[in-house]
């Protein structure tokens, strides 16, 4: 006669088992499913925005759009472009891109490679953090009092020259820059520790081992964080509106690239679409206003784009 195996239901720990498991699937399909829900009405709301870009903006866009991408600012809508708005955009990209990025790349090499687990390193980290999330408009004033008005003695000479793109591309620098070294710093830890361990065990410096294995391994990330900071600060309009920024007609003349850097007006995309934005729309001015938001936010998936094509390009499994 066989003897029956006891059943496993009938011991109560297994049976609480079960019904946890039972309870955790529940709750994570549940969890799930709300992520899914925010991830869709986030792509909707960014769909309604495209769309009524689209709509403000395809009267300018389909008719003209090299003379709108061509042209610049004018007092008749018929005739008004934005050419200088996207030269501005480019010249404070630049101006962040080599201001911000050394030094964000830097202070996170730092923090993360030489300072340690230190009191010291760990309030200078909680204040990056803290800064990461200060508004941008508080950027604006800092830039105000420090670029425009100590540094640039208020336009009356200076080293920035006063409200001038020197001074707007610092701000919007120290803007990025809390996001540049936390993404570094993010980036560098990622690192796993067997390669710094394996390059000082073959007789290499710290800093030969940060130079030539730690920042190329970390490279994809550092790349991803610091192109997706430009695009930031290619979209930010309160800091350029407190440091100077041009929101109406204005002319350069023929002054080269580098040249109106140095001079004092200057605008962005941003600019533009704010000034537009609140002229009367029986005039076409929502329009033009659409369609240079359209415009914007190509060059920002244009970057975001480079910045996945880096992070794809680079990226390394460990």
């Amino acid at each position: 006669m066989a003897i029956p195996s006891p059943s496993l239901s009938a011991d109560p720990r297994v049976a609480e088992v079960l019904v946890r498991r039972r309870r955790g699937s529940i709750s994570g399909g549940v969890f799930r499913g709300l992520l899914m829900a925010a991830l869709v009405m986030s792509l909707l709301f960014l769909l309604a925005l495209i769309v009524d870009m689209l709509v403000e903006g395809q009267g300018v866009l389909l008719i003209r759009p090299v003379e709108f991408l061509t042209g610049n600012l004018n007092s008749n809508p018929a005739l008004a472009g934005v050419w200088q708005g996207i030269r501005g955009t480019l010249m404070l990209a630049l101006i962040v891109a080599v201001v911000a990025f050394p030094l964000g790349i830097a202070a996170a090499v730092y923090l993360e490679e030489y300072a340690g687990d230190t009191a010291y390193a760990r309030r200078v980290n909680i204040n990056i953090r803290n800064l990461a999330g200060v508004p941008s408009i508080v950027y604006g004033l800092l830039g105000l009092t420090v670029f425009v008005k100590i540094l640039g003695a208020d336009g009356q000479g200076g080293l920035t020259g006063g409200r001038t793109v020197i001074s707007a591309g610092l701000t919007l620098a120290a803007l990025v820059l809390p996001v540049v070294i936390i993404t570094a710093q993010e980036s560098l830890r990622a690192v796993p520790a067997g390669i710094r361990e394996g390059a000082l065990a073959l007789g290499a410096t710290r800093w030969e081992t940060v130079r030539h294995h730690v920042l190329p391994a970390a490279a994809p990330g550092v790349l991803t964080g610091t192109v997706l900071s430009l695009a930031r600060a290619a979209g930010e309009a309160a800091p350029l509106l407190v440091v100077g920024a041009v929101t109406g007609v204005f002319f350069v003349g023929a002054q080269g690239f580098f040249e109106q850097i140095f001079s004092g007006r200057f605008t962005a995309l941003p600019m533009i679409i704010f000034s537009w934005a609140r002229l009367p729309a029986g005039q076409g001015w929502n329009s033009l206003a659409g369609a240079a938001s359209f415009v914007l936010l190509i060059m920002i998936v244009v970057v975001n784009g480079v910045a996945i094509y880096l992070r794809n390009r680079y990226e390394q499994k460990w």
